[in-house]
């Protein structure tokens, strides 16, 4: 992240030293393609191919912070894309469980994590809007594309007093929502609006 954006995303409410120097460290224009990376740190989406994007450095930071990360978290996120927040997450803490649709691109993020020596992320290809194919439950839990509404197999798997994070809304404006579990049931919260890709799957959108 360079410096410029570093102070954007400062000035706009990220604030979690943790998170600053997460978003610092990882390379952004390794996960964008080449013919890209001249733009890799401008605050802004890129597309990764497949009808897919990166999402802009201060969504990343914001979603990021929104989760009150702790190093003994277990995290699993929905849409691993470039696998540039699965980088930043995997800095953050204990483990990543990261699922994507798209095998190609949950090869092409393997193969950079792999480059940038990240150890703790596990990756798996199917629909996330059906939760973790291994179940378990998590602490937390980020969806990095639109949702109609928090997939209930989903929630199932994140913990008591979790937090999880996602856009939610069928417009091309979605709202950003973070929600809390208390006694099986979510506390939602809206933080504000953004643009995400549709989660297509069982739980989410439909093709």
């Amino acid at each position: 992240m360079r410096s410029g954006a570093g102070k954007q995303i400062e000035a706009r409410g990220v604030e979690d030293p943790l998170v600053l120097e997460a978003m610092r460290a990882v390379p952004r224009h390794l996960f964008v393609p080449e013919d890209l990376r001249k733009y890799a740190y401008d605050d802004h989406p890129l597309p990764i191919g497949y009808g897919q994007t990166i999402s802009q450095p201060y969504i990343v930071a914001l979603m990021t912070q929104l989760l009150r990360l702790t190093g003994d978290c277990r995290v699993f996120e929905i849409g691993t894309g470039s696998g540039y927040q699965t980088a930043v997450l995997a800095r953050l803490v204990k483990h990543v469980y990261t699922i994507e649709k798209h095998q190609e691109l949950s090869t092409s993020a393997q193969n950079v994590l792999a480059t940038l020596a990240v150890a703790n992320v596990e990756f798996r290809v199917g629909d996330g809007s059906c939760g973790w194919p291994d179940g378990g439950t998590f602490d937390r839990v980020m969806i990095t594309a639109a949702v109609p509404g928090f997939p209930q197999p989903v929630v199932a798997q994140l913990a008591e007093a979790g937090l999880i994070v996602a856009p939610v809304g069928a417009g091309s404006v979605q709202q950003l929502i973070v929600a809390e579990k208390r006694h099986g049931r979510l506390i939602e919260r809206y933080v504000c609006g953004c643009r995400f890709v549709r989660l297509i799957g069982a739980h989410g959108f439909q093709e």
